[in-house]
Protein backbone atom coordinates (compact mmCIF):
# COMPACT_ATOMS: atom_id res chain seq x y z
CA UNK A 1 0.00 0.00 0.00
CA UNK A 2 2.68 2.59 0.70
CA UNK A 3 4.46 2.71 -2.57
CA UNK A 4 2.24 4.10 -4.86
CA UNK A 5 0.97 7.12 -2.17
CA UNK A 6 4.57 7.46 -1.69
CA UNK A 7 4.37 8.81 -5.48
CA UNK A 8 1.38 11.46 -4.99
CA UNK A 9 3.68 12.78 -2.59
CA UNK A 10 6.93 12.00 -3.85
CA UNK A 11 6.22 13.96 -6.81
CA UNK A 12 6.03 17.23 -4.53
CA UNK A 13 9.33 16.17 -2.86
CA UNK A 14 10.95 15.77 -6.47
CA UNK A 15 9.93 19.35 -7.20
CA UNK A 16 11.22 20.85 -4.16
CA UNK A 17 14.57 18.90 -4.81
CA UNK A 18 14.56 20.56 -8.59
CA UNK A 19 14.10 24.03 -6.97
CA UNK A 20 16.67 24.37 -4.57
CA UNK A 21 18.99 21.41 -3.61
CA UNK A 22 20.93 20.95 -0.33
CA UNK A 23 22.28 22.20 2.38
CA UNK A 24 25.87 21.98 0.47
CA UNK A 25 24.47 23.85 -2.86
CA UNK A 26 23.01 26.72 -0.08
CA UNK A 27 25.85 26.99 1.27
CA UNK A 28 27.65 27.74 -1.83
CA UNK A 29 25.00 30.36 -3.17
CA UNK A 30 24.31 31.98 0.01
CA UNK A 31 27.20 34.75 -0.59
CA UNK A 32 25.40 35.39 -3.59
CA UNK A 33 22.14 35.74 -1.93
CA UNK A 34 20.33 39.70 -1.62
CA UNK A 35 19.41 38.57 1.74
CA UNK A 36 21.56 38.13 4.74
CA UNK A 37 21.67 39.09 8.64
CA UNK A 38 25.40 40.71 8.48
CA UNK A 39 24.63 41.94 5.21
CA UNK A 40 22.94 45.09 6.43
CA UNK A 41 20.21 44.95 3.51
CA UNK A 42 16.51 44.79 3.45
CA UNK A 43 15.19 41.43 5.26
CA UNK A 44 12.68 39.52 3.23
CA UNK A 45 9.85 37.87 4.81
CA UNK A 46 7.66 35.51 2.09
CA UNK A 47 4.20 33.70 3.12
CA UNK A 48 2.13 30.71 1.51
CA UNK A 49 -1.09 31.24 -0.02
CA UNK A 50 -2.88 29.97 2.89
CA UNK A 51 -5.89 32.34 1.61
CA UNK A 52 -6.66 34.07 -1.53
CA UNK A 53 -3.93 36.99 -2.32
CA UNK A 54 -6.44 39.48 -1.89
CA UNK A 55 -7.78 38.73 1.54
CA UNK A 56 -4.32 38.66 2.70
CA UNK A 57 -2.70 41.61 1.48
CA UNK A 58 -4.33 44.32 3.73
CA UNK A 59 -2.89 42.45 6.87
CA UNK A 60 0.43 41.56 5.13
CA UNK A 61 0.38 45.11 4.59
CA UNK A 62 0.28 45.48 8.30
CA UNK A 63 2.58 43.12 9.27
CA UNK A 64 5.49 44.56 7.52
CA UNK A 65 4.93 48.20 8.95
CA UNK A 66 5.00 46.57 11.76
CA UNK A 67 8.11 44.73 11.27
CA UNK A 68 9.46 48.04 9.60
CA UNK A 69 8.74 49.77 13.19
CA UNK A 70 10.53 47.12 15.38
CA UNK A 71 12.98 45.91 13.50
CA UNK A 72 16.39 47.24 13.77
CA UNK A 73 16.27 47.20 9.78
CA UNK A 74 13.91 47.39 6.94
CA UNK A 75 11.87 44.52 6.46
CA UNK A 76 9.51 43.85 2.95
CA UNK A 77 6.85 40.91 3.33
CA UNK A 78 5.71 39.46 0.79
CA UNK A 79 2.78 37.01 -0.31
CA UNK A 80 4.59 34.02 -3.09
CA UNK A 81 2.46 32.16 -5.26
CA UNK A 82 3.35 28.42 -3.94
CA UNK A 83 4.80 26.46 -1.30
CA UNK A 84 8.11 25.65 -4.10
CA UNK A 85 9.03 29.34 -4.38
CA UNK A 86 9.54 30.09 -0.77
CA UNK A 87 11.50 26.89 -0.47
CA UNK A 88 13.20 27.29 -3.50
CA UNK A 89 14.31 30.90 -2.20
CA UNK A 90 14.59 29.69 1.05
CA UNK A 91 17.01 27.20 -0.27
CA UNK A 92 19.49 29.97 -1.71
CA UNK A 93 18.99 32.42 0.77
CA UNK A 94 16.97 34.78 -1.08
CA UNK A 95 14.42 35.34 1.94
CA UNK A 96 15.43 35.48 5.96
CA UNK A 97 12.23 34.27 7.11
CA UNK A 98 9.24 31.98 5.45
CA UNK A 99 6.18 30.94 6.67
CA UNK A 100 5.40 27.41 5.38
CA UNK A 101 3.03 24.79 6.27
CA UNK A 102 4.65 21.82 8.45
CA UNK A 103 5.34 19.35 5.95
CA UNK A 104 6.68 22.30 3.17
CA UNK A 105 8.91 22.99 6.60
CA UNK A 106 10.04 20.09 7.39
CA UNK A 107 11.25 19.61 3.71
CA UNK A 108 13.50 22.46 3.84
CA UNK A 109 14.76 21.74 6.84
CA UNK A 110 16.18 18.81 5.29
CA UNK A 111 17.26 20.20 2.09
CA UNK A 112 18.95 23.70 3.59
CA UNK A 113 18.75 24.03 7.25
CA UNK A 114 16.00 26.12 7.55
CA UNK A 115 15.32 26.25 11.38
CA UNK A 116 11.91 26.93 13.12
CA UNK A 117 11.47 29.94 15.46
CA UNK A 118 8.40 30.87 15.71
CA UNK A 119 4.53 29.66 15.10
CA UNK A 120 1.28 30.59 16.13
CA UNK A 121 -1.90 29.99 18.72
CA UNK A 122 -5.00 29.32 18.28
CA UNK A 123 -7.35 30.09 20.93
CA UNK A 124 -4.35 29.74 23.23
CA UNK A 125 -3.02 26.38 21.66
CA UNK A 126 -0.18 25.84 19.12
CA UNK A 127 -2.24 22.99 17.22
CA UNK A 128 -4.34 22.56 14.72
CA UNK A 129 -6.20 19.35 12.86
CA UNK A 130 -7.28 17.83 9.64
CA UNK A 131 -10.50 18.05 8.83
CA UNK A 132 -12.21 15.60 6.44
CA UNK A 133 -15.88 17.45 5.56
CA UNK A 134 -19.30 16.37 4.13
CA UNK A 135 -22.02 18.14 2.65
CA UNK A 136 -24.98 17.56 5.29
CA UNK A 137 -27.15 15.88 2.89
CA UNK A 138 -25.02 13.33 2.42
CA UNK A 139 -25.96 9.73 4.35
CA UNK A 140 -23.29 9.52 6.55
CA UNK A 141 -21.81 11.08 10.08
CA UNK A 142 -18.82 9.63 10.64
CA UNK A 143 -15.89 8.57 8.00
CA UNK A 144 -16.33 5.12 8.90
CA UNK A 145 -20.30 5.38 8.09
CA UNK A 146 -18.66 7.25 4.22
CA UNK A 147 -15.86 4.38 3.86
CA UNK A 148 -18.72 1.42 4.01
CA UNK A 149 -19.55 2.42 0.32
CA UNK A 150 -16.41 4.39 -1.07
CA UNK A 151 -17.22 3.82 -4.49
CA UNK A 152 -20.03 6.30 -4.37
CA UNK A 153 -17.67 8.68 -2.99
CA UNK A 154 -16.35 12.03 -4.98
CA UNK A 155 -13.10 13.13 -2.61
CA UNK A 156 -11.23 16.02 -2.27
CA UNK A 157 -7.52 16.65 -1.23
CA UNK A 158 -6.22 20.49 -1.28
CA UNK A 159 -2.76 21.04 -1.97
CA UNK A 160 -0.81 17.66 -2.27
CA UNK A 161 2.10 19.59 -0.52
CA UNK A 162 -0.22 20.39 2.21
CA UNK A 163 0.25 18.65 5.72
CA UNK A 164 -3.70 18.73 7.15
CA UNK A 165 -5.40 19.05 3.08
CA UNK A 166 -3.54 15.94 2.12
CA UNK A 167 -0.56 14.33 3.73
CA UNK A 168 -2.56 13.60 7.21
CA UNK A 169 -6.06 12.75 5.29
CA UNK A 170 -4.20 10.65 2.73
CA UNK A 171 -2.42 8.56 5.11
CA UNK A 172 -5.47 7.91 7.11
CA UNK A 173 -7.47 7.07 4.06
CA UNK A 174 -4.40 4.73 3.50
CA UNK A 175 -4.19 2.63 6.62
CA UNK A 176 -8.10 2.22 5.53
CA UNK A 177 -7.53 0.63 2.59
CA UNK A 178 -9.11 2.83 0.51
CA UNK A 179 -6.63 5.42 -1.17
CA UNK A 180 -2.96 5.10 -2.54
CA UNK A 181 -2.81 7.53 -5.20
CA UNK A 182 -5.07 10.00 -7.47
CA UNK A 183 -4.95 7.12 -10.14
CA UNK A 184 -5.48 4.30 -7.48
CA UNK A 185 -8.08 4.38 -5.14
CA UNK A 186 -11.56 2.98 -3.97
CA UNK A 187 -13.65 6.04 -4.75
CA UNK A 188 -15.82 7.38 -7.50
CA UNK A 189 -12.84 10.17 -8.02
CA UNK A 190 -10.06 11.56 -6.41
CA UNK A 191 -9.21 15.61 -7.21
CA UNK A 192 -6.68 17.70 -5.74
CA UNK A 193 -8.09 21.16 -5.35
CA UNK A 194 -5.02 23.53 -4.65
CA UNK A 195 -6.55 25.24 -1.82
CA UNK A 196 -8.45 24.98 1.12
CA UNK A 197 -10.99 27.67 0.32
CA UNK A 198 -11.65 25.62 -2.87
CA UNK A 199 -12.22 22.25 -1.03
CA UNK A 200 -14.72 23.53 1.33
CA UNK A 201 -16.75 25.63 -1.33
CA UNK A 202 -16.88 22.53 -3.59
CA UNK A 203 -18.02 20.32 -0.65
CA UNK A 204 -20.57 23.31 0.61
CA UNK A 205 -22.26 23.66 -3.25
CA UNK A 206 -22.19 19.68 -3.74
CA UNK A 207 -19.62 19.65 -6.28
CA UNK A 208 -17.84 16.66 -4.36
CA UNK A 209 -19.34 14.22 -1.50
CA UNK A 210 -16.31 15.12 1.23
CA UNK A 211 -12.57 16.92 1.17
CA UNK A 212 -9.73 17.42 3.63
CA UNK A 213 -9.65 20.87 5.32
CA UNK A 214 -7.41 22.75 7.63
CA UNK A 215 -8.91 23.13 10.39
CA UNK A 216 -8.62 26.92 11.45
CA UNK A 217 -8.95 27.90 7.56
CA UNK A 218 -12.32 26.15 8.03
CA UNK A 219 -13.37 28.01 11.24
CA UNK A 220 -12.32 30.93 9.41
CA UNK A 221 -13.92 30.86 6.59
CA UNK A 222 -17.46 29.58 8.56
CA UNK A 223 -16.47 33.00 10.91
CA UNK A 224 -16.70 34.87 7.79
CA UNK A 225 -19.41 33.72 5.96
CA UNK A 226 -17.76 32.55 3.07
CA UNK A 227 -18.90 29.39 3.55
CA UNK A 228 -22.28 28.25 5.20
CA UNK A 229 -21.72 25.76 7.85
CA UNK A 230 -25.38 24.43 7.92
CA UNK A 231 -24.51 23.16 4.93
CA UNK A 232 -21.43 21.19 5.71
CA UNK A 233 -20.61 18.25 8.86
CA UNK A 234 -17.17 17.35 9.98
CA UNK A 235 -17.13 13.73 9.69
CA UNK A 236 -12.97 13.17 10.57
CA UNK A 237 -10.87 14.82 12.69
CA UNK A 238 -6.92 13.90 13.11
CA UNK A 239 -4.74 13.81 15.90
CA UNK A 240 -3.14 17.54 17.06
CA UNK A 241 -0.78 18.61 14.29
CA UNK A 242 1.83 21.41 15.39
CA UNK A 243 1.18 24.83 13.98
CA UNK A 244 2.60 26.21 10.71
CA UNK A 245 5.92 27.31 11.85
CA UNK A 246 7.79 30.60 10.72
CA UNK A 247 11.44 29.10 9.04
CA UNK A 248 14.40 31.43 9.80
CA UNK A 249 16.89 30.89 6.27
CA UNK A 250 20.24 28.92 7.13
CA UNK A 251 23.08 30.77 8.83
CA UNK A 252 21.14 33.67 10.50
CA UNK A 253 22.64 34.82 13.44
CA UNK A 254 21.20 34.17 16.64
CA UNK A 255 20.71 37.84 17.43
CA UNK A 256 18.11 38.49 14.26
CA UNK A 257 16.81 35.45 15.09
CA UNK A 258 15.38 37.06 18.33
CA UNK A 259 14.85 40.33 17.36
CA UNK A 260 12.04 38.35 14.73
CA UNK A 261 11.02 36.37 17.74
CA UNK A 262 10.79 39.96 19.55
CA UNK A 263 8.76 41.36 17.03
CA UNK A 264 6.51 38.69 16.34
CA UNK A 265 6.00 37.78 19.99
CA UNK A 266 4.79 41.65 20.96
CA UNK A 267 2.35 41.75 17.98
CA UNK A 268 -1.09 42.21 19.02
CA UNK A 269 -2.76 43.77 16.01
CA UNK A 270 -5.78 41.36 15.03
CA UNK A 271 -5.81 42.22 11.67
CA UNK A 272 -2.01 41.16 11.68
CA UNK A 273 -3.44 38.05 13.66
CA UNK A 274 -6.18 37.20 11.51
CA UNK A 275 -4.78 36.04 8.63
CA UNK A 276 -2.81 33.48 10.32
CA UNK A 277 -5.80 31.37 11.08
CA UNK A 278 -7.06 33.76 13.48
CA UNK A 279 -4.21 33.57 15.68
CA UNK A 280 -4.35 34.64 19.19
CA UNK A 281 -1.20 35.26 19.40
CA UNK A 282 3.02 34.44 17.58
CA UNK A 283 4.87 32.20 20.20
CA UNK A 284 8.62 31.07 19.95
CA UNK A 285 9.02 27.38 18.79
CA UNK A 286 11.86 25.25 17.90
CA UNK A 287 12.53 22.27 15.07
CA UNK A 288 11.40 19.67 17.79
CA UNK A 289 7.89 21.19 17.89
CA UNK A 290 7.81 19.26 13.88
CA UNK A 291 9.48 15.82 14.92
CA UNK A 292 6.63 13.95 14.05
CA UNK A 293 5.85 15.62 11.06
CA UNK A 294 9.49 14.61 9.86
CA UNK A 295 9.02 11.18 10.89
CA UNK A 296 6.05 10.78 9.33
CA UNK A 297 7.65 12.32 5.56
CA UNK A 298 10.53 10.03 5.88
CA UNK A 299 8.53 6.89 6.31
CA UNK A 300 7.20 7.92 3.10
CA UNK A 301 10.36 8.95 1.71
CA UNK A 302 9.77 11.93 1.28
CA UNK A 303 13.09 13.05 2.91
CA UNK A 304 15.50 10.80 1.51
CA UNK A 305 15.74 11.28 -2.39
CA UNK A 306 17.38 8.13 -3.07
CA UNK A 307 14.58 6.21 -2.10
CA UNK A 308 12.17 8.03 -3.94
CA UNK A 309 13.60 7.83 -6.73
CA UNK A 310 13.89 3.76 -6.36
Amino acid sequence: MKKPFIGVIASFALMLGACGGGTGDNEENEGESSSGSDSGEELEVAVIPAQSAGEMQDGLDALENTLNESMDRSVSVDHFPSYNAVVEALNFGRIDLAYLGPLTYVIANEESGAEAILTQEIDGKPYYYSYIISHVDKPWDSLDEMLEQPDDVNFAFGSVSSTSGSLMPGLELRDRGVFESEENHDFASVRYTGSHDVTANAVANNQVDAGAIDSAIYNELVEAGTIDESNVKKIWESDQIYQYPWAARSGMSDELKQQFQDAFTGIEDEQILDIFGGASAFVETGHSSYEDIAQAASDFGMLNMDSVEE
